[in-house]
């Protein structure tokens, strides 16, 4: 599985390690990721996403089933 939110759809960026001495090589910036359950009482289930800390302030904000709703929407994930 890749490195990419499950609902928000955030993914690794790519940029530059620059020393002081403005040396360039490049390097990877993570997406600060969460292997995470939640319980889903519309279908009355436990469900396993790989969500960014992003991605649960969403849920906690909007709700599981809309955030899976617009998450599906946007194609990031296949529900």
């Amino acid at each position: 599985m890749s490195k990419a939110c499950q609902i928000t759809g955030k993914r690794a960026m790519v940029g530059n390690n620059v020393s002081h001495s403005n040396h360039k090589t490049k390097r990877v910036f993570n997406v600060n990721l969460f292997e995470k359950k939640f319980y889903w009482p519309e279908q009355d289930c436990w469900i396993r996403l790989k969500v960014s800390a992003d991605g649960l302030r969403l849920i906690n904000k909007i709700g599981l089933n809309e955030a899976l709703k617009r998450a599906a929407e946007k194609g990031y994930i296949g529900a």
